[in-house]
């Protein structure tokens, strides 16, 4: 071979390698420029009215400014959550998928036979924020405060009833632990999402719900149903003269939460972009005004410490359902 071949040669394998090292850099360099180019599905796994479902509506808008295309919510209801995280977790890890998550998150691996992992399966992006719960009555029950529901309950053990968004969430386990700290009988009736637990309470179908706060707050307002006690350490400023639980069963304190997570593996640019928007979302004056006056805290994490409190929730809960041998049915 002469030289010119020999050289020719050369050229052509380093502009071969060049070309290639492109292509396979040009994607990842695409994504930060390009993404997002269409709307942005954000999947709720409980259907309308619940606490995620609130979230949800209270900052798609902004979080669609922020994006800078619309963010479309959809309601993926069933099985205390499960059915939408499923699908999270089985969609593309590009951004155009995002999912926000309940308490339950953490503890429906200890309960359902999922088919996701709560943790590889997801990248997360943020704990957006916390609501105290609150014990709330149906008018139909005829308890106006919380000393009455205690006695009718001591009084008659598995009389009053109790409904839940599903085995495993909130609505479920925080009555239980209720029940076991006051030493009472409560009778569990669980829907399939926070909408149609609470459309249950406003028709008198259960007796009681203990519910975050922002779900609930209009319905004492209104006089569609009684909030009687808070379950946090601090009475509630939007409900003045209505005391927490901690006054009447000490050391009693509930709390939901609700943060984003993604498909696992989103890239880099389109992960910063995600986390980038919320945070600017939650910050919003707006927004933390309105979510302030429904009760609701917004936190706002890194992406590690939103991991870890579910984590740690996860232990908790898990040695909760255990202890109080708590089946999907």
């Amino acid at each position: 071979m002469n030289n010119n071949s020999s050289c020719n040669t050369i050229r052509n394998r380093i502009g071969a390698a060049i070309a290639s090292a492109m292509l396979v850099l040009a994607p990842a360099v695409g994504h930060a420029d390009t993404y997002p180019s269409k709307p942005v599905r954000l999947i709720v796994p409980f259907p309308p009215g619940g606490s995620v479902d609130y979230v949800a509506r209270t900052i798609s808008q902004k979080l669609s400014e922020n994006l800078g295309q619309t963010v479309v919510v959809d309601n993926r209801g069933g099985a205390s959550g499960t059915i939408g995280t499923a699908e999270a977790a089985r969609a593309a890890p590009d951004g155009y998928t995002l999912l926000l998550v309940f308490d339950s998150h953490a503890v429906n691996q200890s309960l359902y036979d999922i088919k996701y992992d709560t943790f590889k399966s997801f990248d997360y992006v943020s704990l957006i924020g916390t609501m105290p719960m609150a014990v709330v009555t149906s008018k139909k029950s005829g308890l106006t405060s919380l000393q009455a529901l205690l006695s009718k309950a001591r009084a008659n053990p598995g009389g009053v009833t109790y409904g839940s968004s599903g085995v495993g969430g909130s609505n479920h386990l925080n009555p239980v632990a209720f029940a076991k700290k006051a030493g009472i009988n409560l009778m569990h009736v669980p829907y399939r999402g926070g909408g149609p637990m609470l459309t249950a309470l406003l028709g008198g179908e259960v007796d009681m719900v203990i519910s975050s706060l922002p779900t609930v707050v209009n319905y004492e307002k209104t006089g569609r149903a009684n909030i009687v006690a808070i379950a946090s350490k601090e009475p509630a400023p939007q409900l003045p003269g209505v005391p927490t639980v901690d006054s009447v069963l000490p050391g009693y304190v509930a709390q939901s939460w609700v943060g984003m997570v993604a498909p696992a593996q989103l890239p880099k640019d389109v992960f910063q972009k995600v986390q980038g928007a919320l945070s600017k979302t939650l910050a919003d004056p707006d927004i933390r005004t309105k979510m302030a006056n429904d009760g609701f805290h917004i936190v706002g994490s890194s992406p590690a410490a939103f991991e870890q409190q579910v984590r740690q929730e996860a232990r908790r809960w898990g040695d909760l359902i255990r202890e109080e041998n708590i089946r999907v049915e």
